[in-house]
């Protein structure tokens, strides 16, 4: 089993709790995506990461968890989506670390918060409303040259 994990979720808190989504509905089987939750009411639970591989999760979303703590509904949206990017490898590492940093810029500069998976992938948190065209016009320049894929998150709908 592979475990994709977040190390540093944008909702880290003192009592978070970590429960694990199951990757394989959308494709990836013997993967697991560990997930950070805020405790709420009763059975229930906030995403407090942004989502690497899982489809249809955001972060703030209500969740409800099986008993082998995966997963297993989402309850209620926040209305967050999550826009996923992963770059490719580049044999000019200087030309990668400048579009690295041009990408952190504009998700800072908009005010928006993401996490990174390794050096290359980056989920960012879209509150409603966002705007991020600067971000926009970056990813799209590297996916028209061929050095990245993106997608939306929110594409399918979570799946346990």
């Amino acid at each position: 089993m592979e475990f994709i994990v977040h190390d540093e979720p944008v909702g880290r808190a003192e009592r978070n709790y970590i429960a694990h989504a199951d990757l394989a509905p959308f494709g990836l089987d013997g993967q697991l995506e560990q997930l950070w939750l805020r405790p709420l009411d009763g059975d229930l639970f906030a995403v407090a990461c942004v989502p690497f591989r899982a489809y249809g999760l955001a972060l703030g979303d209500q969740v409800r968890l099986s008993g082998d703590d995966r997963v297993s509904e989402v309850v209620t949206s926040s209305g967050h989506r999550v826009l996923r990017m992963l770059l490719m490898p580049r044999s000019d590492q200087a030309e990668l670390h400048r579009v690295i940093s041009d990408i952190q810029a504009e998700i800072t500069a908009a005010g928006l918060l993401s996490e990174w998976s390794g050096d290359r992938h980056v989920a960012v948190d879209f509150p409603p409303r966002a705007q991020a065209d600067q971000l926009f016009q970056i990813m799209e320049r590297e996916v028209a040259e061929g050095r990245a894929f993106w997608e939306w998150a929110h594409v399918k709908p979570f799946t346990a």
